[in-house]
C-alpha cells in the first residue's frame, strides 16, 4: 500500500486553516496530520501552498465527461439534481479515479407539463444533452431504473418518494417552478399541498428534501413545506426581510447558483473562459459553452441576487457552492463542470461572504448538509480527497486556480 506524505503546506481543513503543515495519506484517506513523514512515504512539498479539501459541486447535472472536467478542477464530488447517476446507476463512478464522485436525486416530482418538460422532447430527453455516456454505462438503456414522477396530488407525490428511494435516489428534489423565468410562463406547479406531502413523506423516511426555486414566490412555498435546501435563489425580485427571515427561521440551506442566474441574465463567462488556468483545462466544446449565456431572463439584475446572498448568509443560512453545469452545448451557455464552481466562489465573495466563508461553502457545509460524513474536511480517517493549490486562496479566492496537484481516495490526477 503506497503512503504519500503532503509537507510543508497551509491547510485548510475545511472550516478553517490549521497548525499541522504535514498530511499523510495512505489506502485512499488520510493517515495522519500534524505528524512526522513515514521513511517509505512519497514526499510532495507543498511550500508556498494549501491544501484544500476535494470540493464539492451542490448542483450539477453530468455525465461521465461532467464528472471527469470537474475532477480536473479540483471538484472531488458532485451533487446531482437531475439525473441517472443514482446508487445503482454509478458503479463505475465509484471505482474510477479518474472522475469526482457523484450523488443523485433521480428525477424531480413535478406536475406533467411541467419543469423541466418544456426542455425535453417526446421521449424524455434533452434535446442537447449528450447521454451516450449514460448510455454505455447503462447497457445502452440509461432509462430502464428512472422514475419520473409526475405528481399533481398529495397523495402522488407522497407515494413517489418510496419508489424514487428505491430507485436509488439519495434525496428527494420538487420542481417548483411557473416557468417564467425561463421564458416559458404557465408551466403547471406544484401546489403547496403537494409539496408538503411529499416533504412531509420524505421526512419520514429520513430522505433529505430540496427544491427548485427560482422566483420568490417558488422559495416561500417551498420553505413553507418544510424543505431542507434550495437548489436555486430567487432571481425575479429583490428579497425582502419576510423571505430572509422566513429561511433562516426554516434552517434551510440555499445553493445560490449565481453563475446560472448571471447566465439566464445574459451574462457569459467570458473572462473566466479567458484564463489560462481554465483555458488548459477545457475543450473547445467547454469553452465556447462558457462564452454562451443562457439569456433567458435579461431583465434581471446580477446586483439583486448578489445582495440576496449576502442577506442570507448574514442571517446565518448555510450557503453552499452549486453551479448548474450541464453539458457543452449553446443552450447551456456561461456554466461548464469544475471551472464554474471556482467561478461561483468568486462570486460569493463578491458577494460578502470571505474567502475562508466561501471556500467552507464548498466544502464542510455541503458535506454537512448532505450527510456525506467522509468527506468535505481533512481531517484523520477521511477520504483523500484533496486539492493542492499555489498560494493562499483563504486570503484571495482566485488562488483556487492555481492547482498543482488533485487526488481523488489518494489517488494523484495524472495531467
Amino acid at each position: 500500500m503506497s503512503t504519500t506524505a503532503i509537507i510543508n503546506a497551509r491547510i485548510f481543513d475545511g472550516e478553517g486553516t490549521i497548525d499541522a503543515t504535514t498530511a499523510v495519506i495512505e489506502g485512499g484517506r488520510i493517515r495522519s496530520l500534524g505528524r512526522a513523514a513515514p521513511r517509505d512515504a512519497e514526499i510532495v512539498d507543498a511550500r508556498g501552498g494549501t491544501l484544500l479539501p476535494g470540493l464539492i459541486d451542490a448542483h450539477v447535472h453530468t455525465s461521465e465527461d461532467g464528472l471527469r472536467t470537474a475532477l480536473a478542477f479540483g471538484v472531488t464530488t458532485e451533487l446531482e439534481m437531475q439525473g441517472m447517476f443514482t446508487r445503482g446507476n454509478r458503479g463505475q463512478v465509484s471505482k474510477d479515479d479518474t472522475l469526482a464522485d457523484v450523488r443523485s436525486a433521480g428525477f424531480g416530482i413535478t406536475p406533467p407539463g411541467g419543469h423541466p418538460s418544456e426542455l425535453m422532447d417526446d421521449d424524455g430527453e434533452s434535446d442537447e444533452a449528450p447521454w451516450d455516456d449514460a448510455d454505455a454505462a447503462h447497457g445502452g438503456d440509461p432509462w430502464a431504473d428512472i422514475v419520473m414522477p409526475f405528481s399533481t396530488t398529495p397523495e402522488e407525490a407522497a407515494a413517489f418518494v418510496p419508489l424514487l428511494q428505491a430507485s436509488g435516489s439519495d434525496y428527494i428534489k420538487f420542481m417548483i417552478d411557473d416557468g417564467t423565468v425561463e421564458g416559458a410562463p404557465g408551466l403547471p406547479m406544484l401546489d403547496d399541498a403537494t409539496i408538503a406531502a411529499g416533504v412531509a413523506e420524505a421526512h419520514r423516511r429520513g430522505l433529505l428534501t430540496v427544491a427548485h426555486t427560482l422566483t420568490l414566490d417558488a422559495t416561500s412555498s417551498a420553505v413553507s413545506a418544510g424543505i431542507d435546501g434550495l437548489a436555486h435563489l430567487f432571481m425575479d425580485r429583490p428579497h425582502t426581510a419576510e423571505v430572509i427571515d422566513a429561511v433562516a427561521a426554516s434552517g434551510a440551506f440555499v445553493v445560490p447558483c449565481v453563475v446560472l442566474d448571471a447566465s439566464m441574465m445574459g451574462i457569459p463567462a467570458t473572462a473566466l473562459a479567458a484564463d489560462p488556468r481554465v483555458r488548459s483545462r477545457l475543450d473547445d466544446a467547454w469553452l465556447a459553452t462558457l462564452e454562451g449565456s443562457y439569456d433567458r431572463y435579461p431583465q434581471g439584475r446580477l446586483d439583486d441576487v448578489l445582495a440576496s446572498v449576502r442577506g442570507l448568509h448574514e442571517a446565518g443560512v448555510d450557503i453552499l457552492v452549486g453551479t448548474d453545469a450541464s453539458f457543452p452545448a449553446p443552450a447551456f451557455g456561461g456554466l461548464a463542470h469544475g471551472a464554474s464552481v471556482h467561478h461561483e466562489l468568486q462570486l460569493l465573495v463578491r458577494a460578502g461572504l470571505t474567502p475562508a466563508e466561501a471556500l467552507r461553502a464548498a466544502t464542510a457545509t455541503p458535506a454537512r448538509r448532505f450527510g456525506l460524513a467522509d468527506r468535505g474536511r481533512i481531517a484523520e480517517g477521511l477520504r483523500a480527497d484533496l486539492l493542492l493549490v499555489d498560494g493562499d486562496p483563504t486570503t484571495r479566492i482566485s488562488d483556487t486556480l492555481e492547482i498543482r496537484q488533485v487526488w481523488r481516495r489518494g489517488t494523484p490526477l495524472l495531467p
